[in-house]
């Protein structure tokens, strides 16, 4: 695996996130204090593309410092360095993530640390052409042998990730006053998690496996060799494959990124999740198809209650601690704030969820026959 980032397309235009000059003096020091071969690197800020990090390319090395803006899942600081760590580390035998090259503690310089981390050569994933390469690298993530239980820490594993999945949804849900849906779209959630909960309630589950949990197409990058390479690993846990496979096809994921957008057909998504199929022959998870459609619809609850989150929450004031989550515009470029919300407003609007539910209806049909 060669070298970089998918931020640093050269066609796109580069916006610098808030605060670059001083973050990249806090990097600086963070460096030197922990000395070795990367203290007296210099620096250069990467386009601001993810309410999660902030990035910082160490000129010459092949080495990307991954400096959290906060924590996704709520942890403290260094309880979210340690996680981030081990989702590199468990991922990297697929052969298709980054190395974890080191680890800089929270300090009075980073007060939430960071992670350094390779930097991976290629363009942003093309849709619907690089699906099967996405596919094919989210096959052999989640082909990784399941650790022993006493093993799988720190990352999230749920005795019955269904039910979890459940409890997030519900958590996320409450917000869904104060981010004002119109009423059909309020609707179809609620009929949605209520099915979710009827669907917990029976006794079969599909195989539990690594999964990265965030696996839309923007968080993928194209080698020159044509492989797919999952550049974003702070999510990752035990649950479900199905999930990764509705987050890399849902329209709600293959038009988030600016730079990897497209609406899939019916036949694309089909044709996705017969390549995972295929990839996985042999490996004992390859007969999940009937899981297919619910953890899709699962995953789509999931990302519509995120949306109706963030949009509750954006508003708010940054964090004063360096713990936890902190979803504040004001943590984000200006025009990386503009998309998201743009998009958010769209998912939770009525035409992008009647697309979706149509498209449910279509794979029901297809996969049924």
């Amino acid at each position: 695996m060669t070298l970089t980032h998918p931020i640093t397309l050269a066609a796109t235009p580069v916006a610098i996130f808030p605060d670059a000059a001083s973050l990249m003096t806090r990097l600086a020091a963070a460096l030197q204090l922990q000395g070795g071969p990367w203290q007296d690197s210099a620096l250069e800020p990467v386009r601001d593309k993810g309410l999660a990090h902030d990035h910082i390319r160490l000129k010459g090395t092949g080495v990307l410092a991954r400096l959290p803006k906060q924590s996704q899942l709520g942890l403290p600081a260094q309880d979210n360095l340690a996680y981030q760590a081990a989702c590199f580390e468990r991922a990297a035998a697929s052969g298709h993530t980054p190395r974890l090259f080191g680890v800089l503690p929270p300090g009075d310089a980073l007060p939430r640390g960071g992670l350094l981390v390779e930097e991976i050569v290629g363009r942003s994933a093309r849709l619907p052409q690089d699906l099967p390469a996405i596919m094919r690298a989210l096959a052999a993530l989640h082909a990784l042998a399941l650790p022993p239980a006493d093993l799988r820490s720190p990352l999230i594993d749920a005795p019955d990730p269904l039910g979890g999945l459940l409890a997030d949804i519900e958590v996320q849900a409450l917000h869904l006053d104060a981010a004002q849906l119109d009423e059909p779209v309020r609707g179809v959630i609620n009929a949605g998690i209520v099915e979710l909960r009827k669907l917990c309630e029976q006794a079969s589950r599909p195989a539990k496996q690594l999964i990265s949990f965030d696996a839309h197409p923007g968080n993928f990058l194209i080698l020159a060799t044509g492989e797919a390479v999952l550049v974003d690993l702070e999510k990752c846990r035990y649950s479900y494959p199905g999930l990764d496979l509705a987050h890399a096809t849902l329209y709600t994921s293959t038009t988030w990124d600016v730079d990897a957008t497209a609406a899939l057909s019916v036949a694309e998504v089909i044709g996705a999740y017969e390549t995972w199929d295929a990839a996985m022959t042999g490996t004992g998870t390859a007969k999940v198809a009937v899981w297919h459609l619910p953890l899709r619809r699962a995953m789509w609850l999931w990302s519509m209650t995120w949306c109706a989150k963030w949009r509750a929450t954006s508003g708010q004031e940054p964090n004063a601690s360096a713990d936890g989550e902190d979803w504040s515009a004001t943590r984000s470029e200006a025009s990386l704030v503009a998309h998201v919300r743009g998009r958010v407003d769209h998912y939770l609007g009525t035409r992008a969820v009647k697309h979706v539910l149509q498209e449910f209806d279509a794979l029901e049909a297809a996969w049924r026959s």
